[in-house]
């Protein structure tokens, strides 16, 4: 099976490392990872396949719309090249820290083909906010 999936409560160490959990691990074995905000609330951490993907739409969005500059650089500028060590760590940048109010406990959640690192209660305020009326999507989802 692929894809993450699952949520998990991790510590951040006191040098702002985070440790993957070990399902999410395989993310690492192809290389580098990216780690980025491009959503207020959370940091994203994709795999170099996703991000490939990620970066050749970034790459058609600046070429197709003279207005996207100022975004893509946005984005780019909020991103930073990770590589877990042998037992999973990394290191979450002080400034990608604050700027998703990450501090000690933090929540790691599976989102198919990306990870998501929390602030868990921002977390639960997005979920509760985020879907008012889910039906229908459930219903295109799973029938």
């Amino acid at each position: 099976m692929s894809g993450f999936l699952g949520r998990y409560e991790k510590r951040l160490d006191d040098k702002g490392r985070l440790s993957l959990p070990v399902p999410f691990r395989r993310a690492a074995a192809d290389g580098p990872l990216v780690l980025l905000q491009y959503q207020a609330s959370a940091l994203t951490l994709f795999p170099g396949t996703a991000w490939g993907k990620i970066q050749e739409r970034l790459m058609e969005y600046r070429r197709s719309d003279r207005s996207a500059a100022a975004y893509v650089r946005r984005i780019t500028s909020f991103a930073v090249e990770v590589t877990p060590d042998k037992v999973g760590r990394f290191l979450i940048p002080g400034w990608l820290q604050e700027a998703a109010s990450l501090e000690g406990d933090v929540l790691v959640v599976g989102s198919l083909d990306r990870i998501e690192i929390w602030n868990p209660g921002l977390f639960d305020s997005h979920l509760e906010d985020g879907a008012p009326d889910a039906s229908e999507f459930m219903h295109k989802i799973f029938g």
